[in-house]
């Protein structure tokens, strides 16, 4: 099963992998990970709960990079940098979460520890 995202000194521990879907399989729309073809309620929790653990893993894991990306795109160093406006329009976020996700990704540029170090949310 995946692990919560660590956070400080902890190290980072891999998502449970998702497994493949067939191309075939995507196009079901009734069809998710095979999830509907366990007939074992305790198997079918089993699973379920690795998957959600594995896409909350990766929904924060891709959080941090938008994080990051915003940070480095509203570098003051940067010829071509951006204002949080500007980071919002392409995010499609509103402006102070802009701002809020380019203090996130300058913590986490700096190696973030402290309060600033949580979810910009």
């Amino acid at each position: 099963m995946a692990e919560p995202t660590p956070r400080r000194n902890e190290p980072r521990l891999r998502p449970a992998p998702l497994l493949f879907e067939p191309a075939e399989a995507g196009a079901d729309p009734e069809h998710f990970f095979d999830l509907e073809s366990m007939d074992d309620p305790r198997a079918l929790l089993a699973r379920a709960t690795e998957l959600t653990q594995a896409f909350r893993a990766a929904a924060d894991r891709a959080v941090e990079f938008q994080a990051i990306a915003a940070a480095q795109l509203a570098d003051p160093r940067r010829f071509d940098r951006l204002t949080a406006a500007d980071i919002a329009e392409r995010a499609e976020w509103t402006e102070d979460y802009a701002k809020k996700m380019v203090e996130f990704g300058r913590d986490l540029l700096r190696g973030g520890e402290g309060p600033a170090h949580a979810d910009p949310v």
